[in-house]
């Protein structure tokens, strides 16, 4: 029975062969899911630029998907954006998700603006449609961009960056359906139309997800914290609470969900047949 949405997942490029086996066998297991595209990470101030094509372009050749690469401008010149876009470009590489990047320790903003350098992520979109026309994600924050001033301000950019030409906007990782149907309403009263993803997070290692939920202020609610305390299997407790987040933003309307999978497919794969149950 197909499921009754439409998906999309995030790798990161791998370290090292083992690493690479691994998502391998991550992304073949998901792609009887058939999702609409798959998306590889990119590092702070283009560290892992170089894994980024690579990974793409293996995925590209042995699923057959739709991949995209992140790209991330902070801190890397235009003109290196510019060839580095072009190559993604030539190399059947169409999808493109914008962001600006986290700014490394020891940077600051100031020291990189133009006309050398982009400031703002919906300037950034609009040079890279005027470049190729790419299909466009940028990042969406329920809970608001750690360095946004306030949600209102968020809204503000998210907007720019949707009229700037972007084709949808993915959402930083959230674990309470409330959080998500409070940010669509703010969403659609700003006025914005342009699709919102969830972006949902599968957590196995509660430490490991409090720890990303600390980097980017993501709130942890008490009740996944106990389910974890009380739970002895990981991977079970894990599934059946990402099934659950499903089921209930499908309640709010979403169509499509987006996975930041870890190189890891065992408990997608686990919430998804438990929602085949349901």
């Amino acid at each position: 029975m197909p499921l009754p949405f439409t998906l999309s997942f995030e790798f990161f490029p791998p370290k090292n062969d083992i690493g690479r086996e691994a998502l391998l066998a991550a992304a073949s297991a998901l792609v009887a899911l058939k999702p609409e595209f798959v998306t590889v990470t990119f590092g702070a101030g283009g560290s892992t630029k170089s894994g980024t094509f690579e990974t793409a372009q293996i995925l590209q050749r042995e699923t057959g998907l739709k991949v995209g690469a992140h790209l991330s401008y902070f801190g890397i010149p235009k003109s290196e954006l510019f060839a580095y876009a072009d190559t993604l470009w030539e190399n059947d590489i169409r999808h493109l998700v914008a962001l600006r990047g986290d700014i490394p320790t020891g940077q600051h903003p100031a020291d990189f603006r133009e006309p050398d350098y982009f400031e703002y992520t919906s300037e950034f979109v609009e040079a890279l449609l005027a470049r190729h026309p790419f299909d466009i994600s940028v990042g969406a924050y329920p809970e608001k961009h750690p360095d946004a001033p306030s949600l209102a301000a968020d809204l503000v950019a998210l907007q720019k960056k949707c009229d700037a030409g972007a084709a949808r906007a993915i959402t930083q990782f959230f674990f309470e359906t409330p959080t998500f149907a409070h940010f669509m309403d703010e969403v659609r009263a700003a006025g914005i139309t342009t699709p919102i993803v969830p972006g949902l997070l599968p957590v196995s290692d509660l430490a490991k997800v409090c720890s990303f939920a600390e980097k980017c202020r993501a709130h942890i609610p008490a009740t996944l914290k106990e389910i974890f305390t009380e739970g002895d299997d990981p991977l079970r407790v894990g599934a059946e609470f990402l099934a659950r987040q499903i089921s209930e933003l499908r309640g709010t309307g979403v169509t499509h969900f987006h996975f930041y999978t870890l190189n890891k497919a065992d408990m997608i794969l686990s919430a998804l047949n438990h929602i085949k149950g349901l």
